[in-house]
């Protein structure tokens, strides 16, 4: 089984060095220096060039705070004036709208278009909505891409909205079955004696299931498959608040815009980024596997309401509306794995087939932004890619990609600081990889996440030329 296969990998010397803890540490080792770059542009003969002009989100905040009241295609619509707001992009150049979601509202299944509508483009934009678990704004952002390297479109608009405050609670199948049939009841004795074979379990609430459906397995037993203890994922959780705090404060989230929420104050900032102890970290209870699981409160992404929103374009129609690009968006995959046995390893499979489609090596990148879903998942990735053993056995390569080195890796924090609405997490990897990488200097950004059933996705992202 995997779980005995990741508990026994062989790790690399420099990375078990000082038990995580030294290598999670908040210092200046996180803080790369800008050096210009003169690799090679990763342009291909008769491919269109895809760009992302800008890309925005409204403040990421703990589900139940000051969007509880609001709908998803509020969040969507907040986002998408955002981004109106920053680029002037006029309303009806845009050809065509992507939005990402995973709990879907059933009054507004196709957020996108509603969220469109509300946030004044043409109502001749067409817009669609995908899900794709975790991943959801990810596979908008590549729809876009398919779309203009197609010729389809010049101009796409995509982005992911999460709204955990207010996830869709049914009533029983018994309850909803009743009550079907009782609207189609003709006669007072029909209706009356449906109503009388009513039963008290009729009214237990079906809640969203946290469970894999195929597997019945959570992602939150994502840590005991590589068998890591507590405290690795509580080091590396700490690094990631304390890092986002740090780019909070300097001002380098710039991807976030305000949002005045109706009938309350104007929210700025994301308010999950909250850095503690190890020490009072490790007093909380297990989430998942009681009592002995590792996957905490502290160490994993807290339930997120949130939006973002990107404006993509082919290079020549940026650069003939004036744009100026921040990056363009090359090769990119998806992977799929067996959901029960490696869940969350999406990450692993998807780098050394995105590096290789395009040409590279793990050396050649200068950013790494990687989905944190939780601390264990990020941890048993990288146990995963740095093995040998891991590469032969499970994933038919002849060795190991390599773990990313930690001083490019996520250090402006990540999903477990800065919060995960499920749908909308990817632009914000591709928009923090281009500005990380225009403020220190790089080339090439490799973004990936994990998503639900085992699923994953890679994307190469190249900074435009300054």
């Amino acid at each position: 089984m995997l779980s005995s296969a990741l508990r026994n990998l062989p790790v690399s010397s420099a990375w078990a060095a000082g038990a995580f803890a030294r290598s999670f540490s908040c210092s200046s080792q996180f803080q790369a220096a800008a050096q210009p770059k003169t690799k090679k542009t990763l342009g291909k003969t008769g491919v269109k060039n895809v760009v992302v002009v800008e890309g925005v989100r409204i403040p990421f905040l703990q589900s139940g705070t000051s969007y509880a009241d609001l709908m998803p295609h509020d969040l969507a619509r907040a986002a998408l004036q955002g981004l109106l707001t920053r680029t002037s992009v006029p309303r009806d150049v845009v050809d065509y709208i992507v939005y990402g979601t995973v709990i879907q509202e059933v009054k507004t299944s196709n957020v996108a278009r509603e969220a469109a509508l509300g946030a004044g483009f043409s109502d001749k934009t067409p817009a669609h909505t995908v899900t794709m678990a975790c991943i959801s704004s990810n596979q908008a952002m590549t729809t876009g891409v398919g779309m203009i390297a197609a010729g389809q479109c010049d101009v796409v608009v995509a982005g992911g909205v999460e709204l955990m405050s207010d996830v869709p609670i049914r009533h029983s199948r018994k309850m909803r079955k009743t009550m079907l049939t009782l609207n189609r009841a003709k006669t007072l004795g029909q209706k009356l004696s449906l109503i009388s074979k009513i039963r008290p379990d009729y009214f237990a609430p079906e809640l969203p299931a946290v469970a894999e459906f195929s597997t019945s397995e959570t992602m939150g037993h994502s840590d005991s498959g590589a068998q890591l203890c507590v405290l690795p994922q509580d080091e590396y959780a700490l690094r990631s608040h304390s890092l986002a705090k740090k780019a909070q404060d300097e001002g380098l989230l710039q991807d976030v815009v305000p949002f005045k929420v109706p009938g309350k104050d104007t929210v700025t900032k994301d308010n999950g980024i909250r850095p503690s102890s190890l020490e009072q970290m490790g007093k909380l209870k297990p989430a998942f596997v009681k009592p002995y699981g590792t996957v905490t409160a502290a160490n994993s992404s807290f339930l997120t309401d949130g939006a973002s929103a990107m404006l993509i374009m082919s290079e020549e129609k940026a650069l003939a509306m004036g744009y100026k690009p921040k990056a363009y968006l090359r090769d990119f995959v998806y992977v799929s794995q067996d959901p029960k046995d490696q869940l969350l390893l999406g990450p692993t499979y998807a780098t050394p087939k995105v590096l290789e489609k395009a040409g590279l090596t793990l050396s050649d990148i200068d950013v790494f932004e990687f989905h944190e879903a939780f601390a264990g998942q990020i941890l048993a990735n990288l146990k995963a890619m740095d093995s040998d053993w891991f590469a032969q056995n499970y994933m038919g390569r002849k060795s190991k990609v390599g773990a990313p080195p930690l001083d490019k890796f996520n250090t402006w924090g990540g999903s477990l600081s800065l919060g995960h609405p499920f749908g909308a997490t990817g632009c914000r990897l591709v928009i923090t990889a281009a500005h990380r990488l225009k403020k220190e200097g790089g080339q090439y950004g490799l973004v990936a996440a994990c998503a639900a059933g085992g699923q994953g996705h890679a994307m190469i992202v190249e900074l435009y030329p300054q």
